[in-house]
């Protein structure tokens, strides 16, 4: 059985430590090979963005190196740090958290892309986030990378019991060969009478973090293991924070509106299972994977409990046999347990805070719930353009006064 919690990336393990001393040694594994800098956690003084030539956001040269934090080292927090480093010239990247893959929610959660829909947020642009999405993915699904990735093409079946409202949901163009169900294949479940086929993409955590990792690491940027308790750390280290902490949020930025969803999930070896299939509801779900199945699950809203429920995994498993009776066959069942960072729309907007003469620029970006896979690529996107404004803001120098 596996737990999860934390603050920032909304981490899937939690783990108590007592000490710093206790803290495992991920730094040389990271990219770092100071030997000082291996000590626990660095003082801010001492973080890699620290340079004497600017010494705060207001002193910035028109042509200094903007210096960002990303914090939060989940699918979101990395993919934001990935396109920053591509999208934003002249400027380094820090990925800041205290959790990092295996060990946070990203590596639990499903990875299909189906997107839940945020009553919030335009549906036109929730769009183009899961179109740029699904654009990325499928690139790397077609290259050799795919498998390193952990990325791979599924097809199978969205089933109801009631027709729904939508019949045709709003990324039914974006996915693969979408169509409605035919009577001969709705036969197979025989207690649902309205369905959808079609073929979309599962992007695994556990390989696509490494994977992401990787190139961030590949374009210089930095990952540096340390907790945030307030942004204002990170100054004037930095000159720009990128705040992609998930739950972490309410802490860090103060906001009341996100909160936990608690998702608990099967892990089993099912080979011969080859096809998804979701239940409407979005509560009863097969999803199909390169290494294991993964069944579910849970929506429990304001849960903060991280342990898993033996009741809940029986329920899980009763309820995907019904719909598929060979998972009676499956064995090395593994119980995770996640929060999902939900709110009623992502937030991804500038802040610029303030404390006496000091400025931080901050842009958030967080709060994806159960989208954060199928959402994470357009929306990092959009948060990369957002700071290159910032970036831009900080290059050009304020007017002098003509007194």
């Amino acid at each position: 059985m596996e737990r999860a919690g934390s603050w920032t990336g909304s981490p899937l393990i939690y783990h108590a430590y007592k000490s710093v001393g206790e803290i495992p040694d991920l730094w040389q594994d990271r990219g770092f090979v100071n030997q000082k800098e291996k000590r626990g956690l660095p003082s801010m003084d001492r973080l890699p963005g620290d340079q004497q030539s600017c010494s705060s956001t207001d002193e910035m040269r028109p042509m200094d190196t903007v210096r960002i934090a990303a914090v939060g080292a989940g699918v979101v927090g990395l993919s934001t740090a990935v396109c920053i480093s591509k999208l934003v010239p002249r400027c380094s990247i820090t990925v800041i958290s205290d959790q990092f893959t295996p060990e946070t929610t990203s590596d639990v959660a499903a990875g299909m892309l189906i997107p839940p829909v945020y009553p919030d947020t335009p549906i036109h642009k929730q769009k183009q986030w899961f179109k740029e999405t699904f654009d990325h993915l499928f690139a790397i699904a077609n290259s050799a990378e795919a498998e390193d990735a952990g990325v791979l093409l599924v097809s199978g079946w969205q089933i109801f019991r009631s027709i729904p409202t939508e019949e045709v949901p709003f990324w039914a163009d974006v996915v693969l060969g979408f169509r409605k169900m035919t009577e001969d294949e709705l036969k197979k479940f025989p207690q649902h009478v309205f369905g959808q086929a079609f073929t979309t993409l599962k992007c695994e955590g556990p390989a696509y973090l490494p994977w992401l990792e990787k190139r961030l690491k590949g374009s210089g940027g930095l990952i540096l293991t340390r907790r945030v308790e307030d942004l204002w750390e990170l100054h004037p280290s930095f000159d720009i924070v990128v705040n992609c902490s998930g739950l972490g949020s309410r802490q860090l930025a103060g906001d009341p509106k996100i909160f936990p969803v608690r998702g608990q999930v099967l892990k089993v070896q099912a080979p011969w299972v080859k096809h998804f299939i979701r239940d409407g509801s979005g509560l009863t779900y097969i999803y199909p994977g390169i290494s294991n199945v993964t069944l579910g699950g849970t929506r429990q809203k304001g849960d903060w409990n991280l342990s898993p429920d033996a009741e809940i995994s029986k329920g899980i498993l009763s309820r995907c046999c019904a719909l598929e009776p060979s998972l009676h066959g499956a064995c090395d069942i593994r119980e995770k347990v996640g929060l999902r960072p939900t709110r009623p729309g992502v937030r991804l907007e500038k802040e610029l805070l303030a404390q006496g003469s000091r400025r931080l620029p901050v842009v958030h970006h967080y709060g994806h719930g159960s989208g954060g896979i199928a959402m994470h690529w357009g929306t990092a996107l959009e948060a990369a353009r957002l700071v290159s404004e910032c970036a831009q803001a900080l290059r050009t120098p304020a007017p002098k006064s003509k007194l």
